[in-house]
């Protein structure tokens, strides 16, 4: 990847004139034994500047070749997780020889910044598809009617373990894509079980889970600490309650409990 030889000033002041008698890029290529894509380019130069010398450059020459530029961009875009050491060797690799400095720099200069790899939830194509579901069948509900919906859910908080931070290098807008993200699944040591609710009107309980949860304790869970936090927040007649599809929301002593309530 080393830098290319320019090309004399009587070269592209020949290149031009054969442009200017009516000969395409291609035959003036193969009469001077020069690239195409070269006499391509000093054309367009000549045609927007009027000129075919080039132009004095302000501050340092950069260090990596247009050519190497390309093939960091590429790999970061494809491998989001790439680090500036894994950049530099594949540099190296190439005959370029550059800092972790440069090359951050020049990564940003493409609009590319390192960051924090989001945490998101391992789905599965049929979660996706729920999901997509349930956000289509209420796209168009009134904004109100949100104001009237209990959540629920239950997660479990580590103490220690899986908490290592990973970095990506992706544009503004992009945290989410895919590529950019660590996918999480809930386990781990050291970690306690919790279940919570919230609405519009702001949170309810927090109760701390100790033991296995069973469709049984789930229903004793709700009418410890729903109902309390439905009247606690003044949401008055007609809410919503909203939950999951976990087994236990959805076994019979569960329905039954709803049903009853």
């Amino acid at each position: 990847m080393a830098k290319t030889k320019e090309l004399s000033k009587d070269t592209r002041d020949k290149i031009v004139h054969l442009h200017k008698v009516g000969k395409g890029y291609g035959e003036i290529a193969k009469q001077l034994g020069e690239k195409r894509s070269t006499v391509g380019a000093i054309i367009r130069k000549w045609k927007k500047l009027n000129m075919t010398v080039n132009l004095p450059q302000t501050g340092a020459p950069c260090k990596i070749s247009p050519r190497g530029v390309s093939m960091i961009l590429r790999k970061v875009r494809n491998q989001p997780r790439t680090t500036r050491g894994e950049l530099v060797n594949d540099l190296k690799r190439a005959g370029t020889t550059v800092s972790k400095v440069t090359v951050g720099n020049t990564l940003r200069r493409h609009g590319l910044k390192s960051c924090m790899a989001r945490k998101v939830p391992l789905l599965k194509p049929a979660h996706v598809k729920a999901r997509l579901k349930f956000a289509n069948d209420h796209l168009d509900d009134p904004e109100e009617s949100w104001e009237k919906v209990m959540w629920s859910d239950e997660t479990k908080m580590e103490h220690f373990g899986h908490n290592s931070t990973k970095r990506v290098w992706r544009k503004k807008n992009d945290e989410y894509h895919p590529k950019n993200t660590i996918p999480t699944v809930k386990h781990g040591g050291g970690s306690i079980m919790l279940w919570g609710c919230f609405s519009a009107h702001g949170t309810g309980r927090l109760h701390c889970i100790k033991e296995r949860m069973t469709g049984a304790m789930y229903c004793e869970i709700l009418g410890n600490n729903l109902l309390p936090s439905v009247r606690a927040l003044k949401m008055g007649r007609g809410w919503v309650f909203q939950h999951d599809n976990d087994p236990k929301h959805t076994a019979r002593i569960t329905k039954e409990w709803l049903c009853k309530k």
